[in-house]
């Protein structure tokens, strides 16, 4: 009985730092945050799991605004309060 035990601990032993491993490895539901200055703006820029999905840039005089993935590709951002379809206005007739 006494093998048995000490079989048991050993095993439990041996395991413990493998499952530490996996659950470092887990992806995290907070986003990654980095913010750098480039000349007169601050960007900052927001990662899951190593996945960029949206930049924020605050110009020193003027209003944010944020880049969102346009599709899935890489470097193909949009901003986000500018629609998609612009719609002409072009004068043809004036009364």
């Amino acid at each position: 009985m006494r093998v048995l035990n000490r079989l048991l601990l050993t095993g439990l032993l041996a395991i413990s730092p493998l499952y530490a491993i996996a659950a470092e490895d887990a992806p995290s539901a907070d986003p990654d945050v980095t913010i750098r200055q480039d000349g007169d703006k601050t960007i900052t820029e927001y990662r899951q799991n190593g996945f960029l999905y949206a930049i924020k840039i605050t110009p020193k005089g003027g209003k944010p605004y944020f880049l969102v993935r346009a599709d899935g590709s890489e470097g193909n951002f949009i901003r986000s309060d500018q629609p998609d379809m612009l719609i002409p206005a072009w004068e043809i007739f004036k009364w």
